[in-house]
């Protein structure tokens, strides 16, 4: 995403909303989009075991480069891409996208790119930790991954 400043990719989990990593920059290359793809498998404590993720993009130039593809090959990752004009295919990112634009950019006007990133980084920062998110139950997204990772919680499982 390009807001007059700055470049913005992100990865984000499709179960629970997470942005796992993110890049904010004056451009966006595949070199930034391999980079925040190792970070977060990183994160997310997959560098070193077998289970890896589908990743699924647009047809961005930094997704589509030479640089990305070694990349998810070297990590061992399927990399899907979107036909064109198909963004209802990467709902959950273009929904983040969504409440980005009306949470922070509207309400934000940035001087400069050292203002933006700053803003920026504390709205991914709340939208993680303290964002109500209705399809998580209203909860964050971190207090969801939370739950599964550390108490072993099945969400969205109805007992009677």
């Amino acid at each position: 995403m390009r807001i007059g400043l700055f470049y913005l990719l992100c990865v984000i989990d499709v179960y629970d909303r997470m942005i796992i990593d993110y890049h904010i920059g004056l451009n966006r290359e595949g070199r930034h989009a391999a980079h925040i793809l190792a970070r977060a498998l990183w994160k997310r404590k997959l560098a070193n075991t077998t289970v890896r993720p589908i990743i699924r993009t647009d047809n961005g130039p930094q997704f589509i480069s030479r640089v990305f593809e070694e990349k998810c090959k070297t990590l061992s990752i399927e990399h899907e891409r979107i036909p064109p004009k198909t963004p209802n295919l990467n709902a959950h990112i273009e929904s983040f996208h969504s409440i980005l634009e009306r949470d922070c950019y509207r309400r934000n006007e940035f001087d400069d790119y050292k203002q933006a990133h700053k803003i920026v980084t504390e709205f991914i920062d709340f939208y993680d930790h303290r964002f109500l998110h209705g399809s998580l139950g209203d909860i964050p997204p971190s207090e969801f991954y939370n739950l599964i990772v550390k108490t072993k919680e099945q969400p969205f499982v109805f007992k009677l």
